[in-house]
């Protein structure tokens, strides 16, 4: 392969923006690309970056490396938003500016080729840039196929940008079910071409990777998806993503530890539509309803001070700071929010010009939730005096700018040339839903109040919402808050898990597919149809990962002793000449059963998003212990006991108390885990004395721990059986 091409230089010699680890995954998906039967329409390629990570640099660079081998024709496709395709429009013409100006190369948006290209332009390097939407595809067709049917013959690459948005899909109509017309448009262009070559790109690959081998609807055959190889987009130190948001924010002296604040699901319901009863406007700034939504607010205003007075001590010039707003895809919902987020910027500029006193508690209790995280970086922090002078000042200014984006127009008017949404203040807040998702960057994001709580998680969806991803310096981090409620929260955690589970496994092997599997009504564990992904009903399991309920109370003194002494009589039954020091062999029913006899004593606190799906943890188990390879050795499961432990129910994590979700030690069962689960499962059963001073009913109870073996693939597990699934796949 020729890695001295002029194309790829002109990328290489931005060292600064591309390092040896992108260098390297650039060549290797080329490698790949330009490799005969590598890949084909049939088996593409799949750069797999996170979100907001940097995957539009590697792919044009990618494209560079292209065009130096065997490509001629680049089709990038992207998004169905004139913003976005404007936007990427704009980012390959500089990329490629110098070979364009030196006439090697045309850029073109397939809604404005000129009419009639010239043999000399045809025989440059040619780049179409197609919206997926059903003009656009058609035009790219007819342009191929009809207009200069000469370019079948050459090498081309598909760039499919956002590949897991409208390019696979399916709906039913009537009882049938039908193709989206722009997959069946895609399915044309992938067979027009003689000489071509595929490559995905996205962040959310979930949908591609569960393509069947084969779909056939109302007679129509349509050919799979699924990637041949998979290259992981470097993520460099800068990066911020789901391991900050959902991991080190766990670590009580981490500084992500100060970023999660918890909202009520009664705040959520409050912003969905117009309520005076519960919010009255002449009083936003007592009013209980809003209590997390002032607190965010104000939070912004002191956190971005705290940061602009810092830059002005370093000389430098002070930065303009972005606050995300997105709980509603519904205009009603965002016109409401507007009015109350207006309403409380004015009341608190207007408090703070005739009576400062009035807001004074707000501005102290903004500054004390920002001081913690400012000195756990070792930052420098202004005096309170200098902050609330400068809040004051911004108020007073008009430096607090609310924007409503809620159509593509707006978004389009909103957008600078790096397709960022630009921030014409000091302090910019953003409300908004869907729009602000794939492609969408807001600089200097240091809040996002996030309420988005539909009945079903679909994670693709639910990630690409997560503008708060990216590059971020460490002295914004330390002002920076998430603002949701915890059955949220514990949702894009749980695909925060699915995501780094499914890149750790393709950074180990690159061409394997991710196994879905399911528990039908029988009991047994099947692969579920892979047209859909539903998060609410999966659960992650890889190496020794932990299920465990957490975020309960249990029943009364009464009700619990006798439940407690059943398990005990069980265990010692079990177990009785042995004792209780290493865990013991149990068949599965045996494990089963024990856990339909801890389950009722345990109370979870649904009201507060805290849940526990008992059935997908049986099923785990059930999946888990039927995965040796000798017949012998299945269904059979580690138990591992222990008693006399005192765990208090509330334990203090950064600014916030959580409820405990540790009864185990790493060091203890965890070695144990690590020494004797290798093949099977363990179900651990911690035996907490349950007193009132740990906060617990005053009676012992059980605490069980669902531990997946070494051996065990990694997995995303769903519990029910999907009905009337769109797409039927073979068994497998």
């Amino acid at each position: 392969m020729k890695i001295d091409g002029v194309f790829y230089q002109s990328f290489l010699s931005q060292m600064d923006r591309y390092s040896e680890e992108d260098k390297r995954c650039i060549e290797s998906v080329v490698k790949r690309l330009s490799k005969k039967d590598s890949t084909c329409e049939e088996r593409p390629g799949m750069l797999l970056g996170k979100i907001q990570s940097g995957k539009t640099k590697t792919f044009m660079a990618i494209i560079g490396l292209a065009f130096d081998n065997q490509f001629d024709i680049t089709v990038i496709l992207t998004k169905g938003t004139k913003a976005l395709a404007k936007q990427t429009y704009a980012r390959v013409k500089q990329e490629f500016s110098s070979h364009v100006k030196e006439d090697r190369l045309q850029v073109f948006d397939i809604m404005t080729v000129p009419s009639g290209l010239t043999k000399y332009e045809l025989n440059q390097k040619l780049i179409f840039i197609a919206k997926k939407q059903v003009d656009n595809i058609d035009r790219l067709i007819a342009l191929l196929g009809e207009k200069y049917p000469e370019l079948k013959d050459k090498g081309i690459l598909v760039v499919d940008d956002e590949a897991d948005y409208a390019s696979v899909g399916f709906k039913k109509s009537e009882g049938e079910v039908l193709s989206n017309r722009t997959t069946e448009q895609l399915e044309q262009l992938r067979t027009l071409a003689e000489h071509a070559a595929f490559l995905q790109v996205t962040a959310t690959p979930y949908a591609l990777y569960l393509q069947p081998a084969d779909i056939e609807i109302q007679g129509k055959a349509f050919k799979p998806i699924r990637p041949a190889f998979t290259e992981l987009v470097p993520v460099h130190a800068d990066y911020v993503g789901g391991d900050y948001y959902f991991d080190e924010s766990q670590e009580e002296s981490a500084l992500a530890s100060f970023l999660y604040y918890p909202l009520t699901a009664e705040e959520l319901t409050v912003l969905k539509k117009q309520d005076g009863r519960k919010v009255k406007l002449d009083n936003v700034l007592n009013a209980k309803a809003i209590t997390g939504l002032r607190s965010a607010v104000c939070n912004f205003l002191v956190g971005a001070c705290i940061r602009r007075l810092q830059d002005e001590d370093y000389g430098k010039a002070p930065k303009k700071f972005s606050f995300l707003f997105h709980t509603e895809a519904g205009k009603e919902a965002h016109a409401w929010q507007e009015k109350i987020v207006d309403t409380l910027v004015s009341s608190l500029a207007k408090a703070g010009a005739e009576s400062p006193t009035l807001i004074e508690p707000l501005l102290q209790e903004a500054y004390e939730e920002m001081k913690p995280s400012v000195t756990t970086l070792q930052q420098h922090l202004p005096t309170y005096a200098k902050v609330r002078s400068a809040a004051l000042q911004m108020l007073a200014d008009g430096s607090v700018m609310i924007t409503k984006v809620n159509s593509e127009k707006q978004i389009e008017e909103l957008l600078d040339d790096d397709g960022q949404l630009k921030l014409r203040t000091p302090l910019n807040i953003f409300i908004g839903g869907q729009i602000l998702d794939r492609g969408i960057t807001i600089a200097n994001l240091i809040g996002f109040y996030y309420g988005r709580k539909p009945n079903v998680y679909q994670q693709d969806t639910v990630l690409q919402h997560s503008r708060m991803f990216g590059f971020r310096p460490k002295a914004d981090l330390a002002v920076t808050r998430f603002y949701t409620e915890p059955t949220i929260y514990a949702a894009m955690k749980r695909m925060h898990e699915c995501d780094v589970a499914l890149r750790a496994e393709i950074a180990k092997n690159p061409e394997q597919a991710v196994v879905f599997i399911q528990k039908d009504k029988s009991g047994k564990v099947i692969p579920c149809s892979p047209n859909k992904i539903m998060l609410s009903n999966t659960t992650t399991l890889k190496p020794f990962k932990r299920m465990l309920p957490v975020g309960f109370q249990t029943l009364s003194k009464t009700k619990l002793t006798p439940i407690t002494d059943k398990i005990d009589k069980r265990l010692d039954s079990l177990n009785p000449n042995e004792g209780f020091e290493a865990p013991f062999l149990i068949e599965l029913d045996v494990a089963l059963a024990l856990l339909d006899q801890v389950q009722p004593s345990l109370e979870m606190f649904e009201d507060e998003g805290y849940t526990f799906d008992w059935d997908a943890a049986k099923a785990a188990l059930t999946y888990l212990a039927g995965l040796s390879k000798k017949s012998e050795n299945r269904n059979k499961v580690w138990c591992l006991v222990r008693k006399n432990r005192n765990l208090k129910r509330t334990v203090s994590v950064g600014s916030h108390a959580q409820y405990a979700d540790a009864p185990d030690s790493t060091k203890t069962e965890g070695r144990l885990r690590q020494q004797y689960s290798i093949d099977h499962p363990m179900l651990i059963l911690i035996r907490q004395n349950g007193s009132e001073e740990d906060e617990w009913r005053g009676a012992p109870f059980y605490w069980p721990i669902i531990s997946a073996q070494e051996n065990a693939q990694t997995t995303i597990f769903s519990h029910e059986t999907q009905k009337n699934a769109d797409v039927q796949e073979n068994d497998q």
